[in-house]
């Protein structure tokens, strides 16, 4: 007979508890089995049949996944944004949206994220502690950006140099501007200094744009250049923001690891990154947000610019696939309408699979950051980062974006969301 264990602790991981009864897809793309989990000390100890006797907690037929990864994430963009931008929030009450954006992102079955540019570095610091709910976060911090480029939201009166001040030391910072290499290099390194742990460019213009324009080119190779030569002097990588191939090809031929959106990416294209290894992380969640610029609280022509992207995008996903690219999932969600993270998994599975879905959310996301070798799939010695799911995501995409059904959440062994029994 199994015992069950009972557990409101998040403080102490588990201990020799098997997760049984249920089914597993472990990330791999492999189709799910009938297999018991052993977690110790935060560890995955053992796959296999739980022992008679052995503490359990009992899936009754539930499907458990490694935790979800977004690999595109704006933290520090959780408040509504026109009033963030101007200067009208005070830290407490942007502090709060952050916190709370980490807190639903535990709680629809993300147990790590990517921040893409918004946080500083004091809220990974103070989420790694324990004192704020929230998934592991690897962060840029501040975007570098072009001189009035993608990432400057200033009144065109304003000197670039007061949009600093947008920042708030350890809590805010969207966007370092840069002029030239020389600049560029001093605000890699600033950025490194506060905590980043990789860098992230904007090359291109953006939907979300102030002064610029999709098809705009941002930073020229040379300057890419520098900042892929500071990360790998730290044994980091760069990702870009990149919506049209003039920009990509640049920032692939520059040395950058990944292309963060990649809207109109072309067969030629898509070959030039295969060639240099280079990863691709679609975005479609935000494009549905910006359908409604209202409630998001932004300027209304922002759905002109958003006409047309999510089919194009749609478009260069199924030809970086047939590239055989590495290809993985984010949600790029802003402001404070943050809950439904899973949206973007029930969105690429009505692209490709439910199943295509998850890898991308779990084993490529994670090699794609540099940690699949600790997350990313449920296998003996990885951190036990695992969701149950009520209902199984794998016969319904919906379930992803439902976050009440991710019914139990584990992160490194911790049970953050649910209670086990």
């Amino acid at each position: 007979m199994f015992r069950r264990v009972v557990s409101n602790a998040r403080e102490v991981p588990l201990t020799d508890v098997w997760f049984a009864g249920g089914m597993v897809a472990d990330g791999s793309g492999t189709d799910p089995v009938e297999v018991d989990v052993c977690v110790s000390d935060g560890i995955v100890t053992a796959i296999g049949q739980a022992p008679s006797g052995s503490t359990t907690v009992d899936l009754d037929g539930m499907l458990l996944t490694p935790g979800l990864i977004d690999a595109h994430v704006h933290l520090g963009i959780s408040s509504p944004i026109r009033r963030q931008f101007g200067f009208e929030l005070s830290a407490a009450e942007l502090a709060a949206g952050i916190f709370a954006t980490a807190g639903h992102a535990l709680d629809a079955g993300f147990t790590t994220v990517r921040d893409v540019g918004g946080i500083d570095g004091g809220v990974v610091d103070v989420i790694a502690s324990g004192k704020v709910r929230g998934p592991r976060v690897l962060s840029c911090g501040p975007v570098q950006c072009q001189t009035g480029g993608h990432g400057y939201y200033g009144a065109a009166w304003e000197p670039t140099e007061l949009w600093n001040m947008h920042h708030i030391p350890g809590l805010c910072a969207l966007s370092l501007m840069s002029g030239n290499a020389d600049e560029l290099r001093r605000n890699v390194r600033e950025s490194f200094r506060r905590g980043a742990t990789f860098l992230k460019l904007c090359v291109t213009g953006g939907v979300v744009g102030g002064h610029d324009h999709l098809a705009d080119t941002q930073f020229t190779v040379e300057e890419i250049s520098v900042a892929v030569e500071e990360a790998a002097s730290r044994g980091t990588y760069v990702t870009v923001h990149a919506h049209n191939n003039a920009g990509i090809r640049n920032a692939v031929r520059a040395g950058v690891r990944c292309v963060e959106h990649g809207t109109d990416i072309d067969e030629e294209t898509a070959q030039l990154m295969r060639e240099h290894d280079v990863a691709l992380v679609p975005t479609f969640a935000v494009v549905e947000q910006l359908t409604d610029t209202e409630s998001m609280d932004l300027d209304p022509a922002i759905r002109d610019r958003a006409a047309g992207v999510r089919q194009r995008m749609a478009s260069a996903l199924a030809v970086s696939r047939a590239a055989g690219l590495r290809i993985g999932l984010g949600s790029d969600l802003i402001g404070p309408h943050q809950q439904r993270r899973g949206e973007e998994l029930r969105l690429r599975a009505e692209l490709e699979s439910p199943m295509h879905a998850l890898v991308s959310a779990t084993s490529v996301n994670a090699d794609i950051l540099g940690i699949g070798d600790t997350v990313g799939t449920i296998r003996v010695g990885m951190q036990a980062d695992m969701v149950a799911w009520q209902q199984d995501p794998l016969h319904d995409a919906k379930v992803f974006a439902d976050p009440d059904m991710a019914v139990l959440v584990v992160k490194a062994g911790h049970v953050v969301k649910g209670e086990v029994r």
